[in-house]
């Protein structure tokens, strides 16, 4: 009996590989128009940002030249006054609307009544994006000088004032204790059941199983909760150009002035080195919270 042995074809292995890469291409095909889009949305205004931050305009001439002096003017005088005034008040209010957020999410979270649960995350999630002008608004109606609680249980006699520092706080927290609740919620719901049953037969109450398990756990989550808040404090523009207008220094106030040369003409690029400034001040932030993330997932995945 005799075997015959045909040799495969040389081109078999290339089409295979060809065949291979058709098969890997719809996914990379797929990424390219969302590389397009964070290019065209995110990579050409932060090129605009950095290279108007270093260009400086004679006035007398009209010529360009790179140099680092919008970056000297942005650190100095009021527009320093203003950047702290941001870091100041967008960190006091994150930081209460985190102490505040978590105890009213837990409350959420271990409910017995899902329809609660349902309709104070759908009102966190309405009330997260309520801001800018209609939230001023309503609190100037209602704690503002005329305002119907101001006037009724006699506030202004007691030195309550809306537009000053804690009042923009307190206008703040309406819409960052929502998103603190929005953003901690999934990461009560990774504490196992287990944690709490195995702290409570070792002994342990119910402060002690919050202090030496739960909190540690959930400190890179609740940092991140307050990095977001942070964030969307230090970005807020309307509020607070609606409400107090220049009574309180903040960066995005110094910005539309700038642009809008309400202070000194031809100030324009300086407000492209505030944005910078804020753009590093995040990176900071975001630089910490990372690696605090990544040990995060491996405890509630």
């Amino acid at each position: 009996m005799t075997t015959v042995l045909t040799e495969a074809p040389a081109d078999v292995a290339p089409a295979a590989a060809d065949q291979q890469r058709r098969r890997r291409a719809p996914g990379w095909l797929a990424v390219v128009p969302l590389l397009v889009v964070v290019a065209v949305a995110f990579g050409i205004p932060a090129l605009a940002m950095l290279n108007g931050a270093f260009t400086v305009k004679d006035q007398a001439t009209g010529a360009t030249s790179y140099s680092a002096a919008n970056m000297t003017d942005s650190v100095q005088g009021a527009y320093l006054t203003a950047l702290l005034g941001s870091v100041k008040l967008s960190a006091v209010s994150a930081g209460i609307a985190t102490v505040l957020g978590l105890p009213l999410a837990q409350a959420v979270v271990t409910s017995r009544f899902r329809a609660l649960r349902e309709a104070v995350l759908t009102a966190s999630g309405v009330l997260a994006n309520f801001g800018g002008v209609p939230l001023a608004f309503a609190f100037v109606a209602t704690l503002g000088n005329a305002g119907v609680l101001t006037t009724h249980l006699g506030l202004k006699d007691h030195g309550w004032n809306l537009y000053s520092f804690w009042g923009l706080t307190l206008v703040y927290l309406y819409f960052l204790i929502p998103l603190m609740v929005l953003t901690i919620t999934p990461a009560l719901d990774g504490l196992r059941s287990q944690w709490r049953e195995a702290a409570q037969n070792n002994g342990a109450t119910t402060v002690q199983y919050w202090r030496h398990v739960a909190l540690p756990v959930l400190a890179p989550s609740l940092l991140g909760g307050l990095v977001l808040l942070f964030g969307s404090a230090f970005a807020a523009y309307a509020t607070a150009a609606a409400m107090v207008g220049s009574a309180v220094p903040l960066v995005t106030l110094q910005i539309a002035d700038a642009i809008s040369g309400n202070v000194m003409v031809g100030q324009e690029n300086v407000a492209l080195a505030l944005s910078l400034d804020m753009v590093l001040i995040a990176g900071l932030v975001m630089a910490v919270y990372l690696p605090l993330q990544r040990r995060s997932a491996r405890w509630l995945a």
